[in-house]
């Protein structure tokens, strides 16, 4: 921020230990603009969450990022009217409060009013502090907030987020503050979109059990050969259109499916691109002769497809809510002379009787 030189004012507030009440707008330009200034934002928005999430943890307490956003948005807009630093929370103060016995917000209300008035009162002595004993004691604080056997976990359940963690660690030593903070977010973010972008896609069976609804990969069962069952876990936004589109490619290329159901309870979320994807994979399904089908698609998915007008294309009988039956309805689609040739017997549907209706010959 680009200030006017200091008047008589400015010199008597600071010499009070207050800084001065600027009387004109902080200025917004290229020059204030900067990356270092992104850096030092993140750099605190990053902290004070951290450091709650660090206290919540040891306190049992709830608590909202979004609020503690907001407050710190509010705190240095109000800051930079006095000329003051940008503004986070403290791992060494915050631990202090706790350790000291605090317990609701009202603690740093007071240790703030109480400062106010150590600055006012008390500030020529200030300077006599010994310094080296106070930043002992901080130390033992910060190294108390460590949470080295959370480490350890990282390290040992999620290979994604210990490259993370060691990548911000090894940054922080070794480059400037500023280039740590963004290749510690930036890798974070390119983990997380490569995770979001796969959506896991497992093959499930009806469960085999009489009046049974649900489906599940552990049926033992083999596939059948006309009808592939799968199971959506994740969104499908723009990102993942293309991993969606090349597995529902694959089957009835490289297997002998026409028809695929999906259950679809895991499809969180749907964009356009990904309502394009399910009418094209639909109208294909429907060329080689087979379809695709979608069991328990959750209400705001239909919705999205519903007004993208996406549903006339897949077609509304290809959509089952929950405990409807999905098999018994696709069964009489499939191809008779097929199912009569085959001993798999996979579906509860096929033991009795052909698609057709007729009664399956024995054995």
């Amino acid at each position: 921020m680009i200030l006017p030189p200091p008047t008589a004012e400015s010199k008597r507030s600071r010499a009070s230990g207050l800084l001065p009440f600027l009387r004109w707008w902080p200025q917004v330009n290229r020059d204030t603009l900067r990356t270092d200034a992104l850096a030092v934002a993140m750099l605190g928005l990053t902290e004070a969450v951290s450091i709650a999430r660090a206290i919540a943890a040891r306190s049992g307490q709830r608590i909202d990022g979004n609020q503690e956003f907001i407050c710190q948005g509010l705190s240095n807009i109000a800051g930079s009217f006095f000329s003051a630093y940008a503004s986070s929370g403290s791992f060494n103060r915050s631990g202090v409060n706790y350790d000291a016995g605090a317990r609701t917000p009202l603690a740093a209300v007071l240790s703030a009013t109480f400062l106010l008035l150590i600055v006012l009162l008390v500030a020529p002595v200030l300077q006599f502090l010994p310094v080296p004993a106070m930043a002992g004691l901080l130390f033992m604080v910060a190294w108390g907030l460590i949470d080295v056997s959370q480490m350890r976990t990282i390290l040992r359940v999620s290979r994604a987020e210990a490259g993370v963690l060691l990548t911000t660690l090894l940054a922080t030593l070794f480059v400037e503050l500023e280039f740590a903070i963004y290749a510690g977010i930036l890798f974070s973010l390119m983990l997380y979109l490569n995770r979001t972008s796969h959506p896991v896609i497992r093959d499930v069976k009806p469960d085999p059990a009489a009046g049974s609804y649900h489906f599940s990969a552990d049926t033992g069962l083999p596939d059948c050969p006309q009808l592939k069952c799968l199971r959506v876990n994740g969104s499908l936004f723009f990102g993942a259109v293309d991993h969606v589109q090349q597995a529902l490619f694959e089957i009835g290329e490289r297997t002998p499916q026409k028809h695929v159901l999906l259950v679809a309870g895991g499809i969180n979320f749907v964009d356009v691109a990904g309502a394009e994807l399910l009418a094209q994979e639909a109208r294909r399904r429907a060329r080689l002769g087979g379809g695709l089908y979608f069991y328990r698609l959750k209400d705001e998915v239909m919705a999205l497809l519903e007004r993208g007008g996406h549903l006339e294309r897949i077609g509304r009988d290809h959509l089952f809510a929950v405990r409807t039956g999905p098999i018994a309805a696709i069964y009489p689609k499939l191809d008779h002379v097929q199912c009569r040739d085959c001993t798999l017997r996979i579906f509860r549907e096929c033991r009795d009787r052909l698609p057709d209706g007729t009664p399956r010959p024995p054995d």
